[in-house]
């Protein structure tokens, strides 16, 4: 796209043709994650400017625009074309444009005497977020429209649930339109999962009806045409596990998701401006603000990511060491090569140490891209743990993990909530609600009020007791709860390595909890379905083929081999704890691979 449309080409001087971006908020969005200021100069983008912000006209560029065929988004368009703001026009569309508002594209270009500027006019079918190779949002903006919150609302009309549906079914449609590929959908019966799987298969259905205009025939197939096997695609609604996305967490990813300002993988930090004390009456110190870009470039954040936090600290620490030893080294070479005078022993040196300097500075780039990915990850990692130490995240972990795999506590629910050193009111009835969804015996009124009672103290809102306690009571989850596994976070002994005075975390007082692989209900679902197992929990999901002439409402799979690739789509939200507990699940699975949804 932001070559045109074209295989990338450059010009004979090997310079690429210069041009300029206008997006809008979603396909800015869609782009931030996936390419930098860097790479997008290196394609020829001189210039990246929002639609709706004010343009000087640049007459002799072509302009690449990538946006919603959104009625004010046409508007603007047609405007530029009037004022003949750039030489030529490659129209992106993120979603499918009507054929109503490419006539008003048209009218306007006519009007404008702009025809033969309007080069292109494309339909990406690009409406959704790529975080990771294996991950997929829907949307950043206005993501509160389609959030679990939104779908289970009491007070939704009709017509606003089939909006919602549309604009996930769109989504979707364009992800498999981005993957060439056809899915076998299953989803649970009687939720908004089936909801979005009925209208996906139909929406798949209607194009593959259509064989001269099908997206998924001829040149505009991906990988998908060269795979023998189609992809499972599994549609799972948010209610079948409510606890999870409760739960604290403890690796790496999901922790910084959790605690810090984390969006489009990118982490906003408040940095504390030092422990000087003003003079008095002066105004405070503002504090200031720094971002980190969390990317899959970043070999650290690859490897550590799913890694329980204490790792990561030790982790972090031993680079740091590593780093100082070879910058060491380069301080020391540099220091002999300034040597002066006829020291016969400095020329005798000389030979010996130009050979080591020639490689310790040509490494020197290397070395400074690492202490930069050290730096960003020091500061994350100690915004991270002063959130773990001041609510003692650590503790609320093992205690919720305790209760979801039904062990034995070591401390009643009525102190946790009590006391007013752990935890803000949220994490309280964080703790609160996962006791309350995995007790199989609801507590008795009288124990209820006493909870209320410690709960409302601590300056909690009960608002979301009152709506877990509906959903339990209409989704008759209190005969079969979902099941966590038994196993628990076991505690290690304290610190070896990073309990040392020079070191950046002083881990004092924080837990040393390592994780005990257990797959969640997400995660057994799809294993139950891949592998094509016979298991009460799946059984009764609705199976659909859009490829079939005639669709016909089945739970009988006719496809009876297991499956290799899987996407897992959570309508309603799911979360980096599910995310890596997948990632997990498949790395055990050889040559299987797992696409997943996370909002």
């Amino acid at each position: 796209m932001l070559n045109f449309n074209l295989p990338p080409i450059k010009n004979s001087t090997g310079e690429p043709v210069w041009k300029v971006l206008i997006y809008d908020r979603f396909g800015q969005d869609i782009i931030s994650p996936l390419l930098s200021v860097k790479e997008l100069r290196d394609m020829g983008i001189t210039l990246h400017l929002l639609l709706h912000s004010d343009r000087d006209p640049i007459p002799d560029v072509p302009a690449v625009y990538f946006v919603m065929p959104t009625e004010e988004n046409i508007d603007r368009m047609c405007q530029d074309l009037r004022n003949q703001l750039y030489e030529s026009y490659y129209l992106n569309f993120i979603s499918a444009i009507s054929r109503s508002k490419l006539e008003d594209i048209a009218n306007a270009a006519l009007g404008a005497s702009a025809v033969t500027q309007v080069a292109k006019v494309f339909d990406q079918y690009l409406n959704f977020i790529t975080l990771e190779d294996d991950m997929f949002v829907l949307c950043n903006q206005n993501k509160e429209l389609i959030s679990y919150r939104a779908i289970n609302r009491p007070d939704i009309t009709d017509t606003e649930m089939e909006a919602i549906m549309d604009t996930v079914v769109d989504s979707l449609f364009c992800f498999f339109v981005t993957l060439g590929a056809i899915p076998i959908i299953r989803c649970s019966r009687g939720t908004a999962a089936e909801m979005v799987a009925v209208k996906l298969d139909k929406k798949l259905r209607e194009n593959l009806r259509d064989a001269r205009n099908s997206l998924f025939t001829g040149d505009t197939l991906g990988a998908g045409q060269f795979s023998f096997q189609r992809p499972l695609l599994v549609l799972v609604d948010r209610n079948i596990d409510l606890a999870t996305p409760l739960h604290h967490t403890w690796t790496y990813q999901a922790l910084v998701h959790d605690v810090l300002d984390f969006h489009l993988n990118r982490v906003n930090l408040e940095e504390s401006s030092g422990m000087e004390n003003s003079p008095a009456g002066a105004r405070p110190k503002k504090k200031n603000k720094k971002s980190y870009d969390l990317t899959p470039a970043d070999k650290f954040w690859q490897k550590h990511k799913g890694s329980p936090f204490p790792e990561v600290a030790e982790s972090v620490q031993q680079e740091l060491e590593s780093y100082r030893a070879q910058e060491d080294e380069v301080k020391r070479l540099k220091s002999i090569m300034g040597i002066e005078g006829e020291d016969e022993g400095a020329i005798s040196m000389l030979s010996d140490n130009t050979a080591k300097l020639t490689s310790a500075v040509s490494s020197l780039p290397e070395l400074l891209e690492k202490k930069r990915l050290i730096d960003l990850h020091t500061n994350v990692a100690t915004a991270v743990l002063e959130h773990i130490k001041a609510r003692k995240l650590d503790v609320y972990f093992e205690y919720e993990e305790k209760i979801m795999s039904k062990s034995t506590l070591d401390k009643s629910l009525l102190d946790m909530i009590s006391d007013p050193d752990a935890g803000t009111p949220e994490d309280k009835m964080r703790l609160f609600l996962i006791y309350y969804i995995n007790s199989v015996q609801a507590p008795s009124e009288a124990d209820l009020e006493q909870y209320k009672k410690a709960l409302t103290d601590a300056g909690c809102n009960l608002t979301p007791l009152n709506y877990i306690k509906q959903w339990k009571a209409f989704a008759k989850m209190a005969s079969a709860p979902t099941s966590y596994g038994n196993a628990t976070a076991k505690p290690l002994g304290l610190f070896s390595r990073v309990m040392n005075t020079g070191s950046q975390f002083v881990m004092e007082g924080v837990k040393n909890l390592v994780l005990k692989q257990q797959n969640l209900p997400v995660t057994r679902i799809l294993d139950n379905l891949m592998e094509m197992k016979s298991n009460p929990e799946t059984d009764d999901y609705r199976y659909f083929d859009p490829k079939m002439l005639r669709g016909s409402d089945s739970s009988v799979p006719r496809n009876k081999n297991p499956f290799q690739e899987a996407i897992v789509f959570v309508v309603g939200g799911g979360n980096y704890i599910e995310y890596q507990n997948l990632v997990d699940y498949i790395k055990g699975k050889q040559g299987k691979t797992c696409l997943i949804w996370l909002q």
